[in-house]
């Protein structure tokens, strides 16, 4: 293999009924980052039916090229039609880096891509960087049950490839009017030749804990015990008309279901407010809600490392802290309401 023939990082980005899915502009800014540092290009891998309108939405987050496969067969994900339109292009056209949203579409297609072209392939990233120097792809994310950081390399084989969770990359500032080169390939599979059909889309209109689009959370962690600690969270987030996460831990004593999970194997969050109560901070929670614009811990350790990522922390016991912040936010929010005003949580 001729290491000198693949250029360029590739995102893959993900569509569902012709809109685009988050976490592939999430890694077109990730993937900006190390294209810039290896001085090659951004691409966009863009695979659907009636699809091709959304490249210029690509080219204002910073690819600079589309590579368009727009076919009706390829409407609605299959492994066997978007396997083979991303297999074909990846040898075409020979990408260094080839990143992947880990949605069960994302991590499908990306396992699926590693057996086609016979690469290496690292699941859940948290922190993507690059070699510049021997041009090697750097994938990192938490290993041995979270207690260390594994960086992961692909020395033998290219493209190297990642999938990454949503959430845990920020999104690009769009460029409005930026542009770029749309490849459009044809695509040669037919309906006949496919071994899976499509009967029927039954969608999921469960109602569950959405922290992923939750503003405010307050997460429980070990140190509630108990229900009863675990009332405290519920007490202080119904003030704040918040969401209510847990750690691992919690979840695993049967304080609540593994919806209310943050975490490497539970939600990634990046909410306005996090209040990680009784929260030690292993890196497995970490990785989840790293990206919170504020955090705040309330721990009784001043040695926890929950601090080390918190923005504001109070050394305290939550049975004695939580209740206090309750009646404090009461109390500030109905002021505010007999003033006139419209509380600002609302």
């Amino acid at each position: 293999m001729n290491f000198d023939e693949y250029r360029g990082v590739w995102v893959f980005n993900e569509q569902r009924d012709g809109e685009l899915v988050d976490v592939g502009i999430e890694l077109l800014g990730a993937g900006r980052e190390l294209a810039d540092k290896l001085e090659t290009e951004l691409c966009g891998v863009l695979i659907g039916h009636n699809v091709s309108g959304l490249a210029a939405e690509l080219f204002e987050h910073g690819a600079d090229k589309v590579f368009l496969i727009d076919d009706p067969i390829t409407e609605q994900y299959r492994t066997e039609t978007y396997m083979k339109a991303a297999g074909d292009l990846v040898r075409k056209y020979k990408p260094e880096i080839f990143l992947y949203g880990a949605t069960s579409n994302g991590k499908d297609l990306a396992s699926a891509v590693a057996t086609e072209v016979m690469t290496g392939l690292t699941a859940d990233t948290t922190l993507l960087d690059v070699n510049v120097e021997k041009r090697l792809f750097e994938a990192s994310r938490p290993a041995f049950g979270g207690n260390i950081m594994a960086t992961i390399l692909c020395k033998k084989h290219r493209p190297q490839m990642a999938t990454v969770r949503p959430k845990v990359m920020k999104k690009p500032e769009r460029q409005p009017g930026r542009t770029g080169e749309v490849i459009e390939e044809t695509f040669s599979m037919r309906e006949e030749d496919l071994r899976t059909k499509i009967i029927d889309i039954v969608r999921d209109t469960k109602k569950g804990v959405n922290l992923e689009e939750a503003d405010i959370i307050v997460a429980a962690g070990k140190g509630v015990k108990d229900e009863k600690g675990f009332k405290l969270v519920e007490d202080l987030a119904a003030v704040l008309n918040a969401t209510v996460g847990a750690s691992r831990d919690v979840v695993e004593a049967g304080i609540c279901g593994h919806d209310h999970q943050v975490g490497q194997t539970g939600a990634t969050v990046t909410p306005k407010l996090y209040i990680a109560a009784g929260i030690s901070g292993a890196i497995q929670h970490i990785v989840g809600m790293q990206n919170s614009e504020m955090i705040i811990a309330i721990n009784n350790d001043p040695d926890a490392a929950i601090f080390n990522t918190a923005h504001y922390g109070i050394v305290g016991d939550l049975f004695e802290v939580l209740p206090l912040l309750t009646e404090e936010f009461k109390k500030a929010l109905q002021e505010e309401t007999e003033e006139g005003g419209v509380p600002s949580h609302a």
